[in-house]
């Protein structure tokens, strides 16, 4: 067979493809008879109201000179990380804002960061390719500076996201833009498994989502996001295929959580919309998303649920980020309009363990914590 009839066998391959992807999307859409809110205002369901000292900024953490890139609290709530343009990750205390540690990386290209879950130790990945650990507890060097405990290299590409596996200090997911995902045993610095990359089922562009989300209630599932527009979820225990592709946005998707039950997801994207999927049916449940005047689309940049999920917070390129209802679909609050807000985009967020506060980092080299106040504690 020549090289014009494999291009041509190709290129029809190709179109049916294509054609069949739309004719999926349309069937989808012909299933789709209704959304959350919709049945929610079918049932007279209010949205929540936010009265002026219900959500507060109460603390401005300062000490990065650059760009703020990542953030993840530990799970007794009082800490935070923060990964920043400048090279360093700093450990904060979040009731005192002190710095506990301020660690010189190696590779100043630093892109996320994650505390373990018994808040010992700290990942970060960047453009060197490599997930990089410290041990909070080590002496530091005679320059002052916490020595590198673990170095996870294998990925081909950047390492655009680390999570420990909830209740496991020795496991790390890492998500990188050589398309792949990788499970780490962190004690023999080994890939136990790698998603994606050469099987067919992978993402074909960078996986590059804030937060590859690990599901609370099922540790052996994870969400991952890509620059192919999709979203994929995945069993660690087969990684050979991806249990299911999401698709509905039309852009890069650059934030995926999972909803506090384990059986949704939320993503953001470059799409300016967030959108809730169901894991069991693979139906998308809803679309967030707010008019904006202008041409331009603010993309999403990060996104959060409430401890009950009845709010998601998106921080947005534009610096605002909004309070989503997820019943209702609308916006409830907006951080970017608040006295003492970021000056820049919000680069991203978490919201601490017990949801009684969320973090946010931005542009403007800062975090910021918000804190409920008032009649309202915990949502």
């Amino acid at each position: 067979m020549s090289v014009a009839e494999l291009k041509e066998r190709h290129m029809a391959a190709t179109e049916t493809v294509n054609s069949l992807r739309e004719r999926l999307k349309q069937k989808r859409l012909l299933l789709l008879d209704t959304d959350v809110a919709g049945y929610a205002r079918a049932q007279g369901k209010s949205p929540v109201t936010f009265g002026p000292t219900d959500l507060v900024c109460c603390r401005t953490l300062q000490g990065h000179t650059g760009k703020v890139y990542s953030l993840d609290w530990t799970t007794e709530k009082n800490r935070i990380v923060s990964a920043s343009q400048d090279g360093r990750l700093i450990v904060w205390n979040a009731l005192t804002s002190q710095k506990t540690h301020a660690i010189k990386l190696p590779c100043a290209w630093v892109m996320t960061c994650a505390f373990s879950p018994n808040g010992l130790s700290v990942a970060c990945g960047g453009l060197d390719s490599v997930c990089s650990i410290f041990n909070l507890n080590s002496p530091t060097d005679k320059d002052g500076n916490l020595p590198i405990s673990k170095m996870l290299s294998g990925h081909k590409g950047y390492v655009s996201s680390c999570q420990y596996v909830p209740d496991e200090d020795t496991h790390l997911i890492t998500s990188s833009g050589d398309q792949t995902c990788v499970l780490w045993d962190i004690s023999t610095g080994l890939r136990t498994s790698v998603f994606g990359g050469e099987f067919q089922s992978g993402h074909t562009a960078d996986v590059l989502s804030k937060i590859v989300s690990i599901s609370a209630s099922n540790s052996r599932m994870f969400v991952s996001g890509s620059c192919d527009a999709t979203a994929r979820l995945w069993d660690t225990r087969a990684a050979s295929r991806a249990v299911r592709t999401f698709h509905g946005h039309e852009g890069d998707v650059n934030s995926v959580r999972f909803f506090p039950d384990g059986n949704r997801f939320g993503t953001g994207s470059d799409d300016g919309t967030c959108r809730l999927f169901d894991i069991r049916t693979g139906h998308q449940l809803q679309v967030y998303h707010q008019q904006h005047g202008d041409n331009e689309v603010p993309h999403v940049t990060s996104i959060a649920f409430s401890i009950s999920g009845r709010l998601l917070f998106a921080s947005y390129s534009n610096g605002h980020c909004y309070v989503w209802d997820t019943l209702l679909a609308k916006v409830v609050l907006n951080l970017g309009s608040l006295q003492n807000s970021h000056d820049n985009r919000i680069s991203c967020l978490g919201l601490s363990a017990d949801g009684s506060a969320l973090c946010t980092g931005s542009w403007d080299t800062n975090l910021k914590i918000w804190a409920f106040g008032g009649h309202r504690r915990v949502i």
